[in-house]
């Protein structure tokens, strides 16, 4: 069921780690943002477009991971974009045939695997290095793309509406989870997209994160002092006072503090063999 959340903004979330899809209201149809996981869910939203008389005119993916880069045949053949370097590796773990058969593999122990329609997955339009805006006759969607968690990262900040796209980024159950494969300072890399983060914060009413809770203007900055604290404890070898990690984790998502356990040893790990935080 879509959700309105500002004049021109609805989200549908996913039963599946609830995974936010973003829907913007444009002059001629809607621009759909990470537009959900499963089939049914987003047969659901796209019935809903349909029964309100529109039509999606454009999509986004946030980043270059697997829950961002689905879709569906009843979306129509709207043009698909992320930045550059999402669409890049986008691109080269598609060269591998092998690659949706690992992501339904991936999925087996879920018991959704079945439920995700790959046929159309990863058909991303790179827009231009450092392109500033969504190409689309809508309110104006800013891109402020980083380097935390996977390449090519996007937020989106739609300025007229006071909505904040944040990705995979500033949930309240998830904790940060850094690309320790594709970057050379995964730590620092992280907390230079919280400040670009903290520096629109001013201007956000409504957080929307990939996963987990809506939030309000007044835990925008909250939910960026978190992720950074966590970061922050991470490189110093710390374990971290996070809501997020350990017993006070939401039931249903305990998995969390295997994630946390699991990048920790491999950050000490990584210090070990290069003699260097992160």
């Amino acid at each position: 069921m879509l959700r309105q959340i500002a004049e021109g903004v609805m989200v549908h979330e996913s039963e599946f780690v609830q995974s936010n899809a973003i829907v913007v209201h444009g002059r001629a149809g809607v621009l759909l943002i990470d537009p959900g996981v499963q089939d049914h869910e987003m047969t659901c939203l796209a019935n809903d477009l349909s029964h309100s008389g529109q039509t999606v005119v454009g999509g986004f993916s946030t980043h270059p991971d697997w829950d961002h880069l689905l879709w569906h045949a009843q979306f129509g053949a709207a043009p698909r974009y992320g930045t550059a370097r999402c669409a890049t590796a986008v691109r080269e773990e598609l060269s591998d045939p092998g690659a949706k058969a690992r992501i339904t593999a991936h999925l087996e122990p879920t018991g959704i695997a079945e439920q995700v329609p790959l046929d159309l997955y990863g058909l991303i339009t790179a827009l231009p290095a450092e392109t500033a805006q969504i190409p689309w006759d809508g309110p104006q969607v800013r891109i402020i793309e980083h380097q935390a968690h996977a390449p090519g990262h996007a937020a989106l900040f739609i300025e007229e509406r006071g909505v904040l796209v944040a990705g995979d980024m500033l949930s309240d159950v998830l904790i940060p989870m850094l690309d320790l494969d594709g970057t050379a300072d995964p730590i620092e890399d992280y907390l230079a997209a919280l400040r670009l983060l903290e520096s629109v914060a001013g201007d956000v009413d409504v957080l929307v994160p990939g996963h987990g809770s809506v939030g309000g203007a007044d835990q925008v900055r909250e939910r960026i002092e978190r992720d950074r604290e966590y970061v922050l404890a991470l490189r110093a070898g710390q374990v971290p006072s996070d809501p997020r990690v350990g017993p006070s984790a939401k039931p249903g998502w305990e998995w969390v503090s295997d994630v946390h356990n699991g990048q920790a040893q491999r950050l000490a790990r990584r210090s070990e063999r290069d003699g260097t935080p992160g």
